[in-house]
């Protein structure tokens, strides 16, 4: 049992190391860094939604032949719309918040737009931390379906996607921490404000474990939908962060770099 407990915490150690670099960082991360970075966490994102969460979906699904693919179409759009209704909520947060030519960011400070309630930093720390909440239940879906004994989900393959979440959670725990250090938290302070932002990622994934026990005929409905939720993120708010700069191609080279070791991982340990 701790092996799995293990397993489900290895991505909030990822947002952990990344807030950590508050510590040993002056400044924010240059943007060209983060292009990278994000580059890289959209490449495993992509990867791990195909071959962790979508494929396995479907293999679960074939009992059903020719129609195999609709618990995976179902799920997927769910997890998808899940998203949207989120950002209908949540403002929508831009992962270099302080880029002037940053298209949201400049809607965002239109008097008419601007939420005396809550700070920029803010918004941003609670739309990561809200978005945790599917790559959470991705990985409570997969770990569950090892422990139901899901002959197409093994263990390893469950490592593989916590370890893939957790490359993409590392630059996350920076965007959050440095911000907020540059708004004159403490660095103690925003370290802890950036763990805690991972910190929902292992509630989510020990509640849908718990909830999989019962609900394991839909558990093909799970797997897609935290797919569809996570390719919405990567769609939506990476990939255009990672594409600011088009002359540099450096968020391209970032995001074939992370797609091949999550696809690596996922081929190799599922």
């Amino acid at each position: 049992m701790m092996k799995y407990i293990i397993g489900v915490l290895i991505p909030f150690f990822g947002t952990s190391l990344g807030a950590a670099c508050v510590f040993f960082m002056k400044n924010q991360l240059k943007p060209r860094v983060q292009q990278v970075v994000i580059g890289v966490a959209s490449g495993v994102m992509i990867a791990a939604s195909i071959w962790s969460l979508l494929m396995p979906c479907i293999e679960m699904s074939g009992h059903l032949g020719n129609l195999a693919f609709i618990p995976a179409a179902i799920g997927f759009v769910l997890g998808m719309a899940f998203l949207i209704l989120i950002d209908k909520i949540v403002p929508y947060f831009c992962l270099m918040p302080d880029s002037s030519e940053c298209k949201p960011c400049k809607e965002m400070m239109k008097p008419k737009k601007k939420m005396k309630s809550i700070s920029k930093t803010g918004m941003l720390l609670l739309a990561v931390t809200i978005h945790n909440v599917p790559e959470g239940m991705a990985v409570g879906v997969v770990f569950a379906g090892v422990l139901y004994n899901s002959t197409t989900v093994t263990f390893a393959g469950a490592m593989a996607l916590a370890l893939g979440i957790a490359i993409q959670n590392f630059p996350e725990g920076a965007i959050i921490s440095m911000p907020l250090k540059t708004d004159g938290f403490t660095k103690k302070r925003s370290f802890l404000y950036g763990v805690l932002s991972g910190a929902v990622e292992p509630v989510a994934a020990f509640i849908t474990i718990l909830l999989a026990e019962t609900v394991t005929p839909v558990l093909p409905y799970f797997l897609s939908f935290a797919a569809g939720a996570m390719l919405y993120v990567v769609i939506e708010e990476l990939v255009p962060e990672a594409k600011q700069d088009d002359k540099t191609k450096l968020g391209t080279i970032g995001f074939t770099i992370g797609f091949l070791i999550m696809m690596i991982l996922d081929v190799t340990l599922g």
